[in-house]
């Protein structure tokens, strides 16, 4: 079965690194605005504690875990033709990881977990995302001055 690909949305490769980078970077302020909202509306005693533990938490995840998922992604995308479809920023299995990740997050705030638990675990996987796609837009840059 051949598919016609004029209907196929396809931009220029620069845009898919500009989605996954602002894919990551703005999940990775949501999930840290998520954290800070509950400190400010909990009230809680131990903020500087919490966010401490998420940030070192955070940059080890952003270090040892998704440094390695950007990597691979950019060479995935790097190796893609000119014209690829808008939607192949992220690979189909990344997809996949994003809903199941998406549900278990919707599932831990509606658990009745207390918030204070989820702080800190919000605000390394924000910080870890955060960071992470710097990686992206530093690789867009140099493609642009190049």
């Amino acid at each position: 079965m051949k598919i016609d690909h004029k209907y196929k949305p396809a931009v220029n490769k620069t845009w898919l690194y500009f989605l996954a980078g602002s894919m990551w970077i703005l999940v990775g302020m949501l999930l840290m605005l998520m954290a800070v909202h509950w400190i400010r509306d909990e009230k809680l005693h131990h903020a500087g504690l919490l966010l401490l533990i998420g940030l070192i938490a955070g940059m080890i995840i952003h270090h040892f875990g998704f440094l390695k998922v950007v990597d691979k992604n950019l060479a995935r995308l790097s190796e893609m033709a000119e014209r690829p479809c808008v939607f192949s920023f992220m690979s189909w299995k990344s997809y996949l990881l994003v809903a199941v990740m998406m549900s278990m997050g919707f599932t831990l705030r509606h658990s009745g977990i207390p918030h204070l638990y989820l702080v800190s675990f919000y605000f390394a996987l924000g910080l870890a995302l955060f960071l992470s796609s710097i990686r992206y837009f530093r690789y867009l840059i140099s493609i642009i001055r190049h």
